[in-house]
């Protein structure tokens, strides 16, 4: 279901709790809110209220994923980028890392199973960012 956008900074600035499989259904809304918002790219729960780590981006060919927990394991090549944020009315300039390993759970036949694997650029960036929602760290 498409939910509405959050700006509250009392929201998104609230560490996110862990995510449970039961939270499939929150992460199909993330999903559906994602396609509805022109030129989005990634969105973490509490931009829609909801403070579970969950996140959804979407990859070069449209396709959105889904990540529960995820975390920042190790970052390479730091650099200054400027960043856009769906909850936030100005870019803001901030570090991210071009190459980062990241750990996350996926469901799988109604269970989460553990995941790590390495992201680079874009991807890489967008994760970034939506690992920082989770941790209610305001851009």
């Amino acid at each position: 279901m498409i939910k509405e956008l959050v700006a509250d900074e009392a929201v998104l600035s609230t560490p996110c709790e862990p995510a449970t499989a039961d939270d499939a259904g929150l992460a199909q809304d993330l999903v559906d809110t994602l396609a509805s918002v022109d030129d989005a790219v990634c969105l973490a729960a509490n931009q829609i209220g909801v403070t579970k780590c969950v996140v959804v981006y979407q990859d070069d060919d449209g396709t959105p994923h889904v990540m529960y927990n995820p975390k920042v394991l190790m970052g390479l090549g730091g650099q200054k980028v400027v960043e856009s944020c769906l909850s936030h009315p100005d870019p803001v300039r901030v570090t991210r890392f071009a190459k980062v390993k990241v750990s996350y759970d996926e469901l799988v036949d109604g269970q989460l199973k553990a995941r790590r694997r390495d992201f680079v650029g874009w991807t890489a960036q967008m994760i970034q960012h939506m690992v920082d929602h989770c941790k209610g760290k305001l851009v």
